[in-house]
């Protein structure tokens, strides 16, 4: 199953988050198996960074939990809100990414 895990920064967090960012990636590269997507929400200018977006692929909302749980960010309260939705995989059109 598909779950959309959308994390927003509290706000004055950008240094612990530069602090955690090997650790973060550590995890993400740990937990590999099950993300489909991932990445960085930043404000219009992309300046700055201002909360995470992951689509996980796990049996349930209790493993997306989990998955948040163990997050470097979240662990630190980097993390003001977290929503978490099972989502259907719709449309995916990987050639209209554009990525740096």
């Amino acid at each position: 199953m598909l779950w959309a895990v959308y994390c927003v920064d509290k706000p004055n967090t950008a240094a612990k988050r530069e602090e955690l960012l090997a650790i973060h990636r550590v995890y993400l590269t740990q937990a590999e198996g099950s993300i489909v997507f991932s990445g960085p929400l930043q404000n219009d200018d992309a300046s700055a960074s201002v909360g995470s977006l992951f689509i996980v692929n796990v049996k349930g909302r209790a493993e997306a939990q989990a998955f948040v749980d163990g997050e470097p960010f979240n662990k630190a309260g980097v993390f003001e809100k977290i929503t978490i939705n099972r989502m259907r995989k719709g449309r995916f059109n990987p050639g209209l990414v554009d990525l740096p």
